[in-house]
């Protein structure tokens, strides 16, 4: 990912926040999903509509869970792809 990781929740919500502001709609189609411990992988396309434009956009997401939360967050995905879909 040619981003910076985000850490601390007010950033992360801020980052979502702004990243999803002319979002209309979006449904996460899940392709694969496999759980070993505690840790969740999640193949999906994000299916976006939004003021600026639609994506669908294939995603990889890595999820370290505690105590049935989300505590480390990975997605994996081509900006670019995003990047062209809204412009």
């Amino acid at each position: 990912m040619p981003m910076q990781p985000i850490v601390g929740k007010e950033n992360v919500k801020a980052f979502i926040e702004n990243f999803s502001a002319s979002w209309t709609e979006t449904d996460w189609q899940i392709l694969n999903i496999v759980e070993e411990r505690s840790i969740v992988f999640c193949e999906r396309i994000d299916k976006t509509k939004s003021t600026q434009g639609d994506v669908d956009l294939p995603c990889f997401g890595v999820f370290e869970m505690e105590n049935g939360k989300i505590h480390v967050w990975h997605d994996y995905f081509d900006p670019g792809t995003y990047t062209v879909a809204m412009s």
